[in-house]
């Protein structure tokens, strides 16, 4: 095996990244080391390195999404075997431990946090998933959030429920749309009128433009007569009140579950929850997604990596760059560095 490098975060808000060695990590119980060929970026690893909100241990590593071929496994591991190429969830956010960093050669995942990668799909298509999937199938399928149905592939028969899904060409929400989709809910969202056929492409039976002044109005009369599941509301702020008024008028399921921190306090028998997206490691849910659904869904074509990856550059040395540019914001794609 090769040695490791990282882009390490030397203290808080250092900027840039430093390109330097790391350890070789050594993959523990139910847990494999992947040797990364390409790996994501997500939002949350531009606010950490800027506004050092979240507490770890410097110097450490960030990053989540990762893509590229089993180089060790750990004890009691059967489902995988060197040389299998895989995507998985990084969990530095729920360790803190590097190893279970993104941004670096060599990455520890577990592995009900881990899918095979089908051959029709790239290691750069594949990166774009773990995060996003993982954040929405937290909302989605959690017992303590909207304890939707898991997903199946073939996808489940209609259950005659509809769910709000607002920010559908983000991350979270187009991955959302999918896994509802294929655990058999109808599936309303909103996103920009350029991103339309976008979300209606991954499964979306009817968006609205969340700018426009009667979006409130114009779902209300959308779920009239229906049987709501609920809302993943994958933007928070002002888009969290919207939900919660459009959940609240309508029959069904009462509670949104948030990308967000809960700002606001919702009316009586309305249930409101935050979402980390890593505690479905701990649960059914991760399995259910991760070793269930998504080997299946990816192989078949019926579930497709989703924002479609922009390709920064090659080489951690792009790393900094990738992260300064989701600063900016970046619309219905995701930024990928391959190695």
């Amino acid at each position: 095996m090769a040695s490791n490098t990282a882009a390490w975060i030397t203290s808080p808000k250092a900027h840039p990244f430093e390109v330097k060695p790391a350890p070789t990590w050594t993959p523990g119980e139910n847990e494999v080391l992947l040797e990364n060929h390409a790996l994501a970026i997500n939002p949350i690893d531009e606010t950490v390195q800027t506004r050092a909100w979240f507490p770890l241990n410097y110097p450490t590593i960030l990053g989540q999404d990762v893509a590229g071929v089993v180089s060790a496994i750990g004890p009691n591991v059967t489902r995988f075997k060197i040389g299998d190429r895989v995507v998985g969830h990084g969990l530095v956010f729920a360790t803190t431990r590097p190893q279970h960093a993104a941004f670096q050669a060599y990455t520890v995942v577990q592995t009900n946090m881990a899918s095979e990668i089908p051959n029709n799909v790239t290691f750069e298509q594949a990166a774009v998933i773990p995060l996003g999937c993982s954040t929405a199938a937290c909302g989605l399928f959690q017992e303590e959030f909207l304890n939707l149905q898991l997903p199946t592939e073939p996808k489940r028969k209609d259950t005659g429920k509809t769910l709000l899904i607002w920010g559908g060409a983000s991350s979270v929400g187009s991955n959302a749309i999918q896994l509802a989709v294929a655990a058999g809910y109808e599936v309303v969202t909103t996103a920009s009128p350029k991103n339309f056929e976008y979300v209606k492409k991954l499964g979306a039976s009817q968006v609205f433009d969340y700018k426009s002044p009667t979006v409130g109005e114009d779902l209300l009369a959308v779920f009239k007569g229906k049987t709501s599941a609920g809302a993943l509301d994958c933007i928070g702020f002002a888009a969290t009140p919207v939900c919660i008024d459009v959940v609240h008028k309508s029959a069904g399921v009462q509670f949104v579950a948030t990308v967000k921190p809960v700002s606001v306090t919702p009316p009586e028998g309305l249930g409101i929850k935050h979402i980390f997206g890593t505690t479905l490691k701990d649960n059914k849910v991760g399995k259910g997604v991760y070793e269930d659904f998504l080997p299946k869904a990816l192989k078949t074509g019926t579930f497709v990596p989703a924002p479609e990856p922009l390709v920064v550059g090659k080489g951690l040395e792009k790393v900094q760059e990738a992260v300064d540019l989701m600063g900016k914001g970046v619309s219905a794609k995701k930024l990928v560095v391959v190695l």
